[in-house]
């Protein structure tokens, strides 16, 4: 993944229509314009594009603040003055690929004529990163226009464009768009890009297609192994671009690849509202524990694909990880860099903040289910303030996104690419979309109840156990939390110390189960027996980069209120525990702002709760409760400061006052 920075510039705000004078669009391209350029690059064998006597559009990949306000923009890696080149480069076919998709959505959404220009130019430039002979994309390009097929540090695959990636991906994206949105305005430059996508297409046929429908084993799971670098993230965003091309008149070959490609995404979903991954689809076909915000648009492309399709076989599993997983993801703490499966990277960027809010919205419109877009404009707060800084990480007056936020609340105040893009389709998201803007509105953290994580190594180890440090904490597939864990051979235990709870809560050790270990632990609390974990309970390797999986586990009975004492007892074997998380049965997310109060409730009960809580503001409070499917169930509503509210099973419910 590429990380972005970025520029302060003012730009007048654009209106679509005189409607909206008295309300601002939130969309502002001026940060973005500065990162824009032009470049006419050298002759290069097997690189051409549309007109090609005239430079092409690019983008620099990074921009840092100076003392003054104002940004420089640079580019990847080590500068070396004397040739005036970056260990990387200066441009990347990635981020082009993605600021195309700004410009053809601002486009087609205000009639702005320089943002059609901006998208021209950027295709075009985009297509010179294309190499005729395969299809594929080359990645990093110098200030003067040449190449950097192999950069410092190494992009697999090396050289870039010798295989399928992540950029090849995000190039089928932003032509799919492309093409659907000149297919009309100007069919000279359609039917080149159109040539274009069609060669992209073809190399995903020969390089990933041609596995469709054979399958692998990872950790004893069926995966597909026809998803593009085994990613079904990298395979999302192609598919948005796909459907896009279909829905235009796009060939049979493109449809075939849409429905294979979603196929793959479909078959990542899993767990429950009390399992992991509590009804996700996973980004990587290689591990069952890995989960991260960044480029999750899985549910985005599978619900256009479903529409474009006509299948809602494809749309059922992005509906599971709107309703399901995405309260879960916000009651425990946001969309986060990476949760592996424990919160690893709490840092927060506007990659993984605009794929929720685009997954939410594209979920809403294909299952007509209205809570869903509720949930967008609650993701979007992050961007006016409600994240760990409490400060906006959006400017409207100049376009700009900052980089992320950490969970210390430390802000990077570069504002790159990648961050200015993401920021940008959130904001024309949020324009097309009122209701979800008026809620992000509310903008102030107030409480946030869910997930608690206990770290083995805290607990009083006897009988033998000790805490480890392995050489390195990634295990190759996931990793282990603060970089240890506790090994507890048999006859051994860790008694932990919990803190406490007024209601009941789900136990989940997160255990490493390996293939072949003898190893149980029986998990008790005051001396009532919650459960076990066979830490044999997993499948062969297969094709996962390592033995075994770092997963949580459900146990089947529940911490009563009050309870702060937990238990394991090894036996069989030598177990190894990373961490307990700890799950209240109903979760809430609360935020505030702009005269509003929204609380967002979740629930992992096997039945239907009834919680009172306070809400604060004035007015009566409106009560919708909606089921595991984002059906909306029951609507009230409440005029006290305390709010009676229905939770219903593996459901949500949400109070706005």
């Amino acid at each position: 993944m590429l990380l972005g920075s970025g520029l302060a510039l003012t730009a007048p705000i654009l209106t679509s229509t005189p409607s909206q004078a008295a309300a601002p669009r939130l969309t502002n391209t001026a940060h973005l314009d500065f990162l824009r350029d032009s470049v006419t690059p050298p002759a290069q064998p097997g690189h051409t594009t549309y007109r090609p006597a005239s430079g092409i559009g690019v983008l620099w990949t990074y921009a840092e603040p100076n003392a003054d306000g104002t940004y420089r923009r640079i580019g990847g890696g080590p500068y070396d003055a004397a040739t005036d080149t970056y260990g990387q480069g200066a441009f990347n076919s990635d981020d082009i690929a993605r600021a195309a998709v700004v410009y053809i959505r601002h486009w087609k959404q205000t009639g702005s004529v320089r943002s059609r220009t901006a998208a021209y130019e950027l295709l075009r430039g985009l297509t010179y990163f294309q190499t005729l002979a395969t299809g594929n994309f080359i990645l990093w390009m110098q200030p003067d226009g040449t190449f950097n097929a192999s950069p410092e540090p190494v992009e697999l695959p090396d050289p870039s464009d010798s295989g399928p990636s992540y950029w090849l991906a995000r190039a089928v994206w932003a032509l799919g768009e492309g093409y659907a949105a000149f297919k009309s305005a100007d069919r000279a430059f359609a039917a080149f890009l159109k040539q274009r996508l069609d060669l992209a297409v073809g190399a995903l046929d020969r390089q990933v297609l041609v596995r469709y429908g054979t399958w692998q084993n990872v950790d004893g799971r069926r995966t597909p192994a026809w998803l593009i670098v085994d990613g079904a993230d990298a395979t999302a965003e192609a598919v948005l671009g796909l459907a896009a091309y279909v829905s235009s008149g796009g060939p049979p070959a493109a449809r075939r690849a849409l429905r294979q490609f979603s196929e793959g995404i479909a078959a990542l979903s899993g767990g429950n509202a009390r399992e992991w991954p509590f009804g996700a689809v996973l980004p990587w076909g290689l591990s069952l524990s890995d989960w991260h915000a960044w480029a999750s648009q899985m549910p985005a492309a599978l619900a256009r694909a479903g529409q474009v399709l006509g299948d809602d076989r494809l749309v059922r599993p992005a509906v599971t990880d709107a309703a399901v997983f995405t309260p879960w993801l916000l009651t425990s703490g946001g969309p986060d860099n990476g949760r592996l499966p424990v919160r690893i990277d709490k840092s927060q960027i506007a990659y993984g903040v605009d794929s929720r809010i685009q997954s939410l919205l594209a979920v809403a419109a294909s299952s007509g289910r209205t809570g869903f877009r509720t949930l967008a404009g609650i993701v979007a707060a992050w961007y006016f303030g409600a994240n760990a800084a409490g400060v906006p990480a959006y400017d409207r007056t100049t376009g700009r996104t900052v980089d992320g936020i950490a969970a210390d609340g430390t802000v990077n105040r570069n504002a790159g690419a990648e961050s200015t893009i993401h920021g940008l389709l959130s904001m024309l998201a949020l324009d097309a979309h009122p209701d979800a803007a008026a809620q992000a509105r509310q903008s102030t953290i107030v409480e946030r109840v869910g997930s608690t994580t206990v770290e083995a190594e805290s607990a009083a180890l006897a009988g033998g156990a000790t805490v480890v440090t392995p050489p390195s904490a990634w295990t190759g597939e996931s990793q282990f939390s603060e970089g240890r864990y506790a090994r507890l051979p048999a006859g051994s235990t860790a008694r932990f110390t919990l803190p406490p709870a007024t209601q009941p809560r789900l136990v989940l050790p997160v255990a490493d189960l390996q293939p072949g270990s003898a190893a149980v632990t029986r998990w008790t609390s005051a001396g009532r027996v919650l459960g076990s974990v066979r830490h044999g309970r997993i499948g062969a390797q297969g094709a996962s980069p390592a033995p075994g999986a770092l997963l949580p586990v459900t146990l089947n009975g529940e911490l009563p209120p009050g309870a702060t004492d937990l238990v394991a007892t090894a036996t069989g074997g030598e177990a190894v525990v990373d961490a307990v998380i700890l799950e209240p049965v109903v979760s809430r997310y609360v935020i505030a702002g702009n005269n509003h109060t929204t609380a967002l409730l979740r629930s992992a009960a096997r039945k239907p709760e009834t919680v009172t809580l306070p809400v604060p503001g004035a007015g009566p409070a409106t009560v919708e409760s909606y089921d595991g499917t984002g059906v909306r169930r029951s609507h009230t509503s409440s005029t006290g400061s305390s709010v009676r509210a229905l939770v219903l099973p593996g459901g949500f419910t949400l109070i706005r006052r």
